[in-house]
């Protein structure tokens, strides 16, 4: 599926896109359903917890039901991206301390946090579990994981830094929403229908035809992961991911969702309306 970036030239990745910025106000980018599949990091990570693809999203339709609101233990793998329930993240792991980790969590319970971590503005408080679903253990002990995130968590005290970071940590949930079930069935639909439409405009963009994979974004999701779906494709801003990863409530998240995309239908119409006056422009990039 081809898909454009916002404030950028149109590009094939993406379905709305820009570079992440130091200006948290910037608008974020949403990135192709298929091309989630397939993209990988650009840049590894300080720590050299290497991701070598970014997270796609599980059309399973699963909820998200910690079982308890005591604290508990975790192991963190601070990360330059935003994990969401229900996505899905490959990762490669070589450094010592994560290696040692690794053996720990294949006699327990295989799960572990991922937290927003960049230089600008250090480590996220609220990450997402990841659970590892399938390993592969190289000849030189690193180890190849297939991840899904599961329930989000905030972390409430640093329990040890060494070797790798461990965190206590109580589960976080949407509250309620007060506007009932059927409105937020109705603001999912919303949300789904600018994506369709972001989706239509971004691939005339690019000269490529319609394809049947716009035709059913939400997939039976319930609105609140099909919300968790929606963020995770806002995949070149991983600040504002972590701000939708936060909220606590799915009618928030969704309305600021249908606001970016609204924002980014509005760039991509006009950028085809000059493209229709001026059709010779884009040939010239």
């Amino acid at each position: 599926m081809a898909l454009t970036q916002l404030l950028y030239l149109p590009s094939s990745s993406s379905i709305i896109s820009h570079k992440p910025q130091s200006n948290p106000a910037a608008k974020p980018f949403l990135t192709s359903p298929s091309r989630l599949r397939s993209r990988g990091l650009r840049r590894p990570h300080p720590d050299s917890l290497r991701c070598l693809a970014s997270s796609s999203f599980s059309e399973t339709n699963h909820t998200y039901s910690p079982k308890s609101n005591d604290p508990i233990e975790l192991p963190l793998f601070p990360l330059p991206l935003v994990l969401f329930p229900g996505a899905i993240l490959p990762l490669q792991i070589f450094e010592f301390r994560y290696r040692i980790m690794m053996h720990t969590l294949l006699q327990t319970d295989l799960r572990f946090g991922v937290i927003y971590s960049d230089s600008t503005t250090g480590a996220a408080d609220v990450g997402c579990v990841g659970e590892v679903l399938k390993h592969e253990r190289l000849v030189d002990d690193r180890f190849f994981l297939i991840c899904k995130g599961q329930e989000r968590f905030r972390v409430r005290n640093l329990v040890r830094t060494k070797p790798y970071l461990v965190a206590e940590v109580t589960w976080l949930e949407d509250r309620p929403s007060g506007n009932g079930e059927e409105d937020l069935d109705s603001l999912a639909a919303q949300v789904e229908a600018y994506m369709k439409d972001v989706i239509r405009l971004s691939n005339r963009l690019n000269g490529k035809p319609e394809t049947a994979e716009a035709q059913d974004l939400r997939r039976n999701l319930f609105p609140t992961p099909f919300s968790f779906f929606v963020g995770s494709t806002f995949e070149g801003s991983p600040r504002e991911q972590q701000a939708l990863l936060e909220l606590e409530d799915t009618a928030t998240r969704l309305k600021r969702e249908k606001e970016t995309l609204q924002n980014t239908l509005n760039y991509l119409s006009a950028a085809s309306a000059v493209n229709d006056v001026f059709p010779s422009s884009s040939t010239r990039e």
